[in-house]
């Protein structure tokens, strides 16, 4: 398999990516859950909180190379085709998981800034999005929350589509994305 896309499947870069952005998706999430176990203000607590901090930016950071993969490479086609209302659904969840995975990490950010405090990406110093303002990280910090568990819920239609389509319809759609020949 090759690093570039073809007509029938996708190459090697885009699927280390794909799976790359689902594990560090999974740790971010982790991160934040984890943090629950323990007592506000405890080391374990606060280094969740820096490691949710720090794996959703580097989510942010990769999305750009994904978005870039994306755009310059052919899409693998889908054998059989899929009827349109599933090709345009598809569009619009995929989308709607790209923009997750660039909104999130900014209203983290802006969250931290809001509330004056440190903004550390794997220990480096970040600079402030916005002046200290506690009612309005309060703003960002609801919509973070809520795009968060918007975010539960379309991972798990992403997923049960792909279910739905190798075992269902028996499509190419999830060999697709799958590491290995098939």
């Amino acid at each position: 398999m090759g690093l570039k896309n073809t007509a029938d499947r996708y190459g090697s870069l885009s699927i280390a990516m794909h799976w790359l952005m689902l594990l560090l998706i999974i740790a971010v999430y982790a991160a934040i859950e984890c943090r629950e176990f323990f007592p506000k203000g405890s080391d374990p607590r606060n280094a969740f909180k820096a490691w949710h901090f720090s794996l959703g930016l580097s989510v942010f950071c990769l999305v750009w190379l994904r978005l870039l993969l994306k755009l310059i490479q052919v899409s693998p086609r889908i054998v059989p085709t899929p009827e349109s209302w599933q090709l345009k659904l598809a569009k619009v969840l995929h989308l709607a998981l790209y923009l997750l995975m660039f909104v999130m990490p900014v209203l983290g950010w802006l969250v931290l800034s809001g509330e004056g405090k440190d903004i550390l990406f794997f220990g480096l110093s970040l600079p402030p999005l916005i002046a200290e303002n506690k009612e309005v990280a309060g703003i960002f910090k609801e919509i973070h929350e809520i795009f968060g568990i918007t975010g539960y819920v379309l991972i798990a239609i992403h997923a049960v589509a792909a279910l739905v389509h190798h075992y269902v319809l028996k499509d190419n759609t999830l060999l697709r994305i799958l590491p290995g020949k098939h």
